[in-house]
């Protein structure tokens, strides 16, 4: 497998449904802007709407990070519309629910499940320069946690903004880091 991480996100072209509109959307949408992108395999199923109410709750956080939020799913925009009408859970959501029947999109970021026409639960953060700086793929039976993203979007945006400066394990933001040098080596 080719590495992912910070190689460039690809070129797109979607539908989408967002606050009750149907809107497209395309690469040049996040350009010089940090970039959330949260696949999930299918609307009208049973753990999608869990993950997406937990990320609907950071919303307003991540937003106020500067970071624009798009679940994904090979749905299109009609079904993500019929899903918003019909559930509660979905009702939450304000950010953009890109539409990737075709699974252009799935397939850029390989998540895509050729077998299935679904993708996994893929989690990915691009930076302002447009390149993958988290990567996360996981099996559709595993749910994700938006405030562990959170915080790896925390981390990802810090490490931008302090050349030199690395974020250990379960750093959160107002933690100390570490600053990788040869004085290190051998003594954490």
């Amino acid at each position: 497998m080719e590495p992912i991480i910070n190689s460039l996100a690809p070129e797109f072209s979607v539908q989408a449904f967002q606050d009750g509109q149907f809107k497209s959307v395309s690469s040049k949408d996040i350009e010089g802007k940090w970039a959330l992108f949260f696949f999930y395999p299918a609307d009208f199923t049973f753990v999608c709407p869990t993950e997406l109410e937990d990320l609907a709750d950071k919303y307003e956080q991540l937003k106020a990070m500067g970071v624009e939020v798009f679940s994904v799913s090979c749905d299109t925009h009609f079904v993500h519309k019929a899903w918003h009408d019909a559930s509660e859970s979905i009702k939450k959501i304000k950010y953009t629910m890109l539409a990737d029947p075709t699974g252009v999109l799935s397939r850029g970021f390989g998540v895509y499940k050729e077998d299935e026409g679904l993708a996994y639960r893929g989690t990915f953060l691009v930076d302002p320069e447009g390149r993958i700086k988290v990567a996360e793929i996981q099996d559709n039976s595993i749910g994700r946690n938006a405030e562990e993203l959170v915080r790896k979007v925390e981390a990802a945006q810090f490490v931008a903004t302090h050349d030199g400066e690395v974020c250990p394990a379960r750093w959160t933001r107002g933690a100390k880091t570490l600053k990788p040098s040869i004085d290190l080596v051998g003594k954490i």
